[in-house]
């Protein structure tokens, strides 16, 4: 195998070449700090005095990853602070440079799971169903009406709303009020509640005077007369009192809301493409190496020096000593690595911490900390008097 030649203090950057993958050779300014930061990192390793067993590609490829990591960070931290805002939305163009604004959207969405409980909305559907009721017949099976009318009860169902009440009190007007000289069917009619009421003579009552007539009747027949109730029990329904004339005390329908269960427990619920749905679709690219600012570029070459020390480490552990003309030397393989994971951890451990005091949370509170001390500060401003 023929001499590989080592770094001998010179680079150069060509484009499409030098790095592994080429994210940011376009980048002029990557370019030029490519080749500063291969210069910086050999003389902190101790070039020209000694030996840099590395080439330039070597200090490059450190160089990309070491951005490449460095927008991971970034763009990992902007996706835990705000996945619950970007979750849903379309992946749509890079969101590198977007501001994102906190919203309710995926709040509401699954607080929809409890409206739809509530029925208040929500995702899953209620649907009407009805059953035909039948004199003197006091229990009816849900399941059984639906299935006589074609509907698949296979994956579940559950009912949510029985209308069984009694008939409202204004069509009751007659008792016990008939005949007494207030029916007002004349004014009625004109507003479209005729034959509701018996029509005597044309006296304008206040409403409130109608009110307290239907609030007679109701509550009449809820301690007088047998509470119109039912209970379910696994889809039977038992109602109170029997129905016994159906024409005159009932519909011959009884009306239910219901769902299907399946429709509730599937978590799914859009399924058009190109949404949002995890943290490997968020749409973060590379960052552009320009935009990045100083006190980003200075964690970049510090973290490329780390790698470069990796690489060396490994290079220089091939071979535990070198000969020498009547002696050996001890490569620093051991102190190299060690150095370098260390460091590692430090750079990233302290730019999670810079980022993490950067959060939406933390600024907030200390905006709100920075109001007290001034309204305790402006407080002990004496305020002027004024004479006039």
């Amino acid at each position: 195998m023929s001499n590989i030649a080592i770094y001998n203090g010179t680079s150069s950057f060509v484009s499409g070449s030098s790095t592994p993958f080429g994210f940011y050779d376009s980048d002029s300014t990557f370019r030029t700090d490519a080749v500063n930061t291969s210069q910086w990192c050999a003389q902190r390793l101790g070039y020209p005095l000694v030996e840099v067993e590395l080439q330039t590609g070597s200090f490059f490829t450190a160089f990309e990853e070491a951005v490449t990591t460095y927008g991971n960070e970034v763009y990992q931290w902007k996706i835990r602070e705000n996945y619950l805002n970007l979750e849903g939305s379309l992946t749509g163009s890079s969101l590198n440079n977007q501001l994102v604004t906190p919203n309710l959207g995926n709040i509401i969405r699954i607080s929809e799971t409890y409206a739809s409980e509530a029925g208040a909305g929500g995702e899953t559907t209620w649907y009407t169903g009805s059953f035909t009721l039948t004199s003197g017949v006091q229990s009816y099976n849900i399941e059984t009406a639906l299935s006589s009318s074609g509907i698949d009860i296979t994956k579940g169902i559950e009912i949510k709303q029985i209308f069984y009440e009694a008939p409202p009190a204004i069509v009751r007007y007659f008792d016990p009020y008939a005949g007494t000289g207030t029916g007002i069917q004349s004014l009625l009619e004109t507003f479209g509640f005729g034959q509701m009421s018996p029509g005597i003579n044309f006296l304008l009552m206040p409403i409130f005077f109608d009110v307290m007539k239907i609030q007679a009747i109701e509550f009449n027949d809820s301690i007088r007369k047998a509470a119109f109730s039912f209970d379910i029990h696994n889809n039977n329904v038992r109602i109170f009192p029997i129905p016994t004339n159906i024409i005159t005390d009932f519909n011959d329908k009884m009306f239910f809301h219901y769902i299907l269960k399946d429709e509730r427990n599937n978590p799914v619920v859009d399924t058009r493409a190109n949404l949002i749905t995890n943290v490997s679709n968020v749409p973060y690219a590379n960052p552009v190496y320009v935009q990045i600012n100083s006190i980003g570029r200075q964690w970049i070459r510090q973290y490329t020096l780390c790698l470069v020390k990796e690489m060396l480490a490994y290079i220089r552990g091939k071979y535990g000593t070198v000969p020498i003309p009547g002696a050996e030397i001890t490569l620093n393989q051991a102190e190299l690595l060690t150095d370098a994971r260390a460091e590692k951890i430090a750079l990233l451990e302290q730019l999670r911490a810079m980022l993490d005091q950067t959060s939406r949370k933390i600024q907030l509170e200390q905006q709100a900390t920075e109001a007290d001390f001034a309204q305790k500060q402006l407080a002990n401003v004496p305020l002027p008097i004024y004479f006039f």
